[in-house]
């Protein structure tokens, strides 16, 4: 499975979302300063988040982005499918079930991308928005240091060069 850039700043911007859950809509100008998050990509993330009917957006002085639901009914997977397509490592499932049955000499090996798959989608399935949200306990806070922190979170994004 690869989770690219733009898939991991979709999920940055509904993590400052649902945070923010109730409480109004928050401009672009704060989800890319909480994140450190280039402003124009993610505006249009944030469109593409808006026409899957995700977030709303509204107009005007006090306006911004929410959350069109509340981020326990907003599952990873869904936003990961969005932004990045299939789960699997190559296609979706349906596509490996057709490739184990058609291709004999390399069953087993789709058979374990299956699997791989089927692990990776059931925790993507079963993790909210907001098993990601902040605790009251633990409010976010805004730092300097916020782009040397990012390195190691974002060190799994797909950066489309490396492979071993």
């Amino acid at each position: 499975m690869k989770i690219s850039q733009k898939g991991l700043y979709a999920l940055e911007a509904l993590m400052t979302l649902g945070n923010r859950y109730g409480t109004g809509t928050v401009k672009i100008r704060d989800i890319a300063m909480d994140h450190d998050l280039p402003e124009k990509f993610l505006e249009l993330i944030l469109l593409e988040l808006k026409n899957a009917r995700i977030v709303e957006s509204v107009r005007g002085a006090k306006g911004g982005y929410q959350l069109r639901r509340p981020p326990s009914e907003i599952p990873l997977s869904e936003i990961i499918r969005l932004v990045d397509g299939p789960l699997a490592p190559f296609g979706d499932a349906e596509q490996l079930r057709n490739l184990i049955t058609s291709d004999v000499e390399h069953r087993p090996l789709y058979e374990v991308f299956l699997k791989v798959r089927d692990s990776a989608a059931k925790i993507l399935e079963s993790t909210t928005v907001a098993d990601l949200v902040v605790s009251p306990s633990h409010p976010h806070k805004r730092t300097k240091k916020k782009k040397q922190e990012k390195g190691s979170v974002l060190a799994i994004a797909d950066k489309g060069a490396k492979s071993s």
